[in-house]
């Protein structure tokens, strides 16, 4: 069973996150040069940490998981509540310091809810011939999504919960959702986005909604990381300033630079041709994970894989796009790029579960 599992597997997704992985060990080592490599070493240790839960998450059969997905789901919840008395840190209250280590929750949660969100849309098409448009089952699966994105916002952490409705938009399209829903879904944002902006949002997330359609309006101010990350990139040229050499980088222009702004660290150090080569290299992950949920050997396989694939886009769309200043700055991590033990185990995890999806395609294989 286990040759069949391991023959069936999608390899180009495992080539394609290690030699992202090596471009984001580059990036880390010189960005972190100014800190004795700091972030660079702790990155391969949680590297390290996340190969035996790779492992472990591949080898035991997804449908087994998904069982336990409730369990998870509940334990997230409790400590995204949890997190929000913790001390703020850069004003968000997002982590939980342990030990000298940072955990995120909310990173964590994105790949449990995938799997409880998939779990219960399985369960509720059972007893509608495959059916997932009634109002009744949109609004349970729905529940799934909004509690634990409730709590996200409220951190606040708008780019994480963007992570958790792309996903969701992901899923129900690969269920079946009537065109119907998506045209309401599409007025209902017509209406609300701009009474959230009005009303909801707090005055630093309209802030950089406005330097990023302006950032020299405070160029040494909300607009500076933006302006500073677009120099970056522009100065890389075609084959990079050099490893070591980046002016923006080196001189500490560019914040968070093993984080947010990792790609901008590529783009000047390493240019345009590596540049390109990261972007081609998401958009075959990405591609990948979707060819794994056409051909899962059932629904909730094909639902999970989707749901990876759409929070792999989002973080590659947003992350990129913000360094080019082309979307809202949002904290949004690269994936197997940015430094971020609570994201680099998140990533490991949904790369065990396309490994884990793919490899069982052969319905024949637990028979056996």
């Amino acid at each position: 069973m286990k040759k069949k599992v391991l023959k069936n597997m999608e390899w180009g997704i495992v080539i394609c996150s290690v030699i992202l992985l090596a471009i984001g060990m580059v990036a880390l080592f010189s960005a972190s040069q100014s800190t004795d490599y700091d972030s660079f070493i702790k990155q391969g240790q949680w590297i390290l940490v996340s190969i035996p839960i790779l492992i472990i998450v591949t080898m035991i059969d997804y449908n087994f998981i998904a069982k336990l997905s409730p369990y998870f789901y509940g334990i997230f919840i409790i400590l995204l509540i949890a997190v929000l008395f913790t001390e703020p840190i850069n004003g968000a209250t997002s982590w939980f310091d342990i030990g000298g280590a940072s955990l995120q929750p909310g990173e964590l949660s994105k790949v449990f809810v995938i799997l409880f969100l998939s779990y219960v849309i399985c369960k509720l098409q059972e007893r509608g011939k495959k059916e997932i448009n009634k109002l009744w089952k949109l609004a349970v699966s729905l529940l799934i999504v909004m509690v634990p994105v409730l709590l996200i916002v409220k951190q606040p952490d708008y780019g994480t919960a963007m992570a958790f409705i792309m996903a969701t938009v992901f899923i129900y399209f690969i269920a079946g959702i009537r065109t119907k829903y998506i045209i309401i879904c599409l007025l209902l944002l017509a209406i609300i986005l701009p009474l959230v902006y009005i009303f909801v949002l707090p005055e630093h997330a309209k802030t950089r909604i406005e330097i990023f359609l302006d950032p020299e309006k405070d160029a040494r101010g909300a607009g500076y990381n933006v302006i500073q990350s677009k120099l970056a990139i522009g100065a890389g040229q075609l084959f990079g300033m050099g490893l070591l050499k980046g002016n923006q980088t080196q001189l500490g222009f560019l914040y968070p630079k093993t984080t947010d702004f990792i790609f901008s660290v590529i783009g000047e150090e390493m240019g345009f041709i590596v540049s390109s080569l990261v972007i081609i290299l998401y958009v075959i992950l990405v591609t990948k994970a979707v060819y794994v949920a056409k051909t899962a050997k059932d629904d909730l396989g094909s639902y999970i894989a989707m749901g990876i694939a759409g929070i792999f886009f989002f973080h590659m769309i947003e992350n990129i796009g913000m360094t080019m200043g082309l979307l809202p700055i949002t904290g949004i991590p690269l994936p197997f790029v940015s430094y971020g033990g609570s994201a680099m185990v998140t990533n490991f995890i949904c790369l065990g579960l396309l490994l884990n999806i793919s490899g069982r395609r052969q319905k024949a294989i637990f028979a056996e």
